[in-house]
């Protein structure tokens, strides 16, 4: 284990020999990610990067990585070369992005909200980037948009996709995680029958089994809502998620209903909202219900990882890398990709399943799908 805080720094390029830097890489799902590569890559050098390096040392020590000085609202966000960057932690200002665009250096973004994959994408429209920059902010990191992609392949297309979240009120959730949940008072679009149309969060709800009852799921605004109509050219892709307490799914409905997240929105409120949006627990179980429909019927999986949300993204990041980097076995992207672009979405199953993620027949899938399962 080196630190590297006492340095003088160099002006970041692409290194193909160089290391990995997980921005990020000692939180709750930084951790995941860096004994998952350290895992699968054993002689892959990790640099895990934050402002507050100390904090990482125990984790450095454990999978071999180094640890390096990055505060994203400093002066440089990357003054160091790498072969890559995994970005697990918010980039507001685009940042890191923009530093590793202009070094030609491969990045992975897992942390944005739709609005804000929209503001990257904008922004590589301005600076092409000349390395692999693969936007895997979909739920799970990606991992959930992976199976709608490959459901879609065995159909031979996508009309609808419809993501089910069973939320476990006891799993662990990162800061950003929390942030994420902390827009619930800002409406977004959704793809309906090929048209958009804007909605509001925790409304509409639907009834889904999982976990082996029925939950009451409700919209969500998640970015896969905006690449799989684009990807797969589904005319209608929603994501809801409900929570392991029926209570507090039905409590969100009511204070959305009635109007409290309007109200409460603004810094004056923050820490309430966050309260509402209940923190971080000890460790549950991450379910997620992904069913696909085409005109040739309609396939069904539920994502189960009892190890929890925080592995499962882990699992969705570990997967975006390896596409960045050509470590899938096909060749890295061209320029901005989504991790549901993979040629090979089936390969990707099976290393989701490599990583112990279960992927089950959901309850109520027709026959055929009973038979590809």
């Amino acid at each position: 284990m080196h630190t590297h805080e006492g340095q003088v720094r160099d002006t970041p390029r692409y290194d193909p020999e160089g290391a990995v830097v997980l921005a990020g890489g000692y939180g709750v799902v930084g951790s995941e990610v860096a004994r998952m590569l350290r895992a699968r890559h054993p002689a892959l050098p990790l640099v895990l990067a934050g402002r507050t390096p100390s904090r990482g040392e125990a984790l450095a020590a454990e999978v071999g990585a180094s640890l390096q000085v990055m505060d994203l609202a400093g002066p440089s966000p990357l003054d160091f070369s790498a072969r890559a960057v995994v970005t697990l932690v918010n980039d507001p200002a685009d940042r890191l992005l923009r530093a590793c665009v202009q070094a030609g250096i491969p990045v992975v973004d897992i942390t944005r909200w739709t609005a804000r994959v929209q503001q990257a994408l904008a922004l590589l429209a301005v600076e092409p980037p000349r390395a692999p920059v693969v936007l895997a902010s979909g739920w799970m990191a990606g991992a959930v948009p992976l199976v709608g992609a490959a459901l879609s392949r065995e159909l031979g297309g996508a009309s609808t996709v419809e993501v089910s979240i069973l939320y476990d009120m006891a799993d662990r959730a990162g800061e950003d995680s929390i942030e994420f949940m902390d827009r619930m008072h800002v409406p977004f679009e959704v793809m309906e029958e090929g048209r958009r149309r804007v909605v509001e969060p925790l409304t509409e709800a639907r009834k889904v089994e999982l976990g082996g009852r029925q939950h009451r799921v409700l919209r969500l605004d998640t970015p896969e809502q905006l690449t799989l109509p684009l990807v797969l050219g589904a005319r209608t892709v929603s994501t809801r998620m409900g929570f392991s307490d029926a209570s507090a799914t039905l409590a969100l409905q009511a204070a959305q209903g009635l109007g409290l997240f309007h109200l409460l929105r603004g810094e004056r409120f923050r820490r309430l909202r966050r309260a509402l949006m209940h923190g971080s627990g000890k460790g549950g179980r991450a379910e997620v219900r992904v069913e696909v429909t085409s005109g040739a019927g309609a396939r069904a999986l539920t994502l189960v990882d009892a190890r929890g949300q925080a592995h499962l993204t882990a699992a969705g990041a570990t997967l975006a890398l390896e596409r960045a980097l050509g470590l899938d076995g096909d060749a890295p992207p061209r320029g901005v990709a989504f991790p549901e672009q993979t040629p090979s979405p089936e390969r990707a199953l099976e290393a989701l399943r490599s990583l112990g993620v279960e992927l089950v027949l959901s309850p109520g899938a027709p026959d055929a799908e009973r038979r590809a399962a």
